[in-house]
């Protein structure tokens, strides 16, 4: 589910104009640039935990799958 949202032109068009708004306020109240920086910084964070969360979670063995492997014919 969480894919289907982040994927979403809408969720990545309204992250997009709330980036913008925070830089554009930030830069309108006379900030210094680091403090714009760093606001920017925080605001894109989270979308990029989830771009290398994404996929890592598929091809990586679960937990139970490393303790417990697959149990052969012969029974080792």
């Amino acid at each position: 589910m969480v894919n289907a949202i982040v994927r979403s032109w809408w969720a990545i068009g309204s992250w997009s104009a709330a980036v913008a708004a925070i830089l554009i306020s930030s830069i309108a109240m006379g900030a210094n640039a680091s403090t714009t920086v760093l606001l920017v910084a925080l605001a894109v964070a989270p979308v990029i935990l989830v771009v290398f969360l994404g996929d890592s979670g598929s091809s990586s063995a679960s937990v139970a799958q490393i303790l417990h492997p697959e149990q052969t014919k012969d029974g080792r």
